[in-house]
């Protein structure tokens, strides 16, 4: 006996399947083998600079998120999870803890690393939208642009570091579809 369709149909992914694909691409990451550290073909130089840039991108994003709060305070329910788990990205590849926006009350004039692009991966203005919609449309953009590179970068560098890159983008992926939820 069949069951019969379900009345409404699905809009976008859902949950459970964009984590299991997240999580499916974290686990082919790791049965990659290797520790990161002495692998052939690994150049410590070259993972280190990959390692030191998604520091950065990490901590870029961040930023824009506590602009984005700064400038819409509503929001700082909803985007202070992310932004949380987006200092925590830094934090794993090297970086520097950044103030929580919160805590500041304003949003950083420049990123923890020291350069003034307060704006991040996905505009370099550092303007944020007038309406809500637009920055987290805003904010959308530059998670799916910042994982998509990440998933790129993961093939050129070795495993520890694949796996954290893998993992990062894929919690990116997690953010667009919150971001864009609703």
């Amino acid at each position: 006996m069949s069951l019969p369709p379900s009345p409404r149909p699905p809009r976008g992914p859902r949950r459970r399947s964009l984590l299991a694909s997240a999580a499916g691409a974290a686990l082919l990451v790791g049965c990659t083998g290797g520790s990161g550290s002495g692998e052939p073909g690994a150049d410590p130089s070259a993972a280190e600079a990959a390692r030191a840039r998604a520091a950065r991108d990490s901590e870029d994003l961040a930023a824009r998120y506590a602009a984005v709060i700064a400038a819409h305070p509503g929001l700082a329910e909803r985007l202070g999870p992310l932004r949380e788990d987006v200092v925590r990205h830094a934090e794993a590849f090297g970086g520097v803890r950044a103030p929580s926006p919160a805590a500041s009350g304003t949003a950083p004039a420049a990123s923890p690393s020291g350069s003034a692009r307060a704006a991040g991966p996905a505009d370099d203005s550092g303007a944020v939208p007038a309406d809500e919609k637009g920055a987290l449309a805003l904010l959308a953009g530059a998670e799916r642009k910042l994982a998509d590179r990440r998933g790129r970068a993961l093939l050129d560098v070795p495993g520890e570091l694949a796996r954290l890159l893998a993992s990062a983008a894929a919690a990116g992926a997690a953010h667009v579809f919150l971001l864009t939820e609703g």
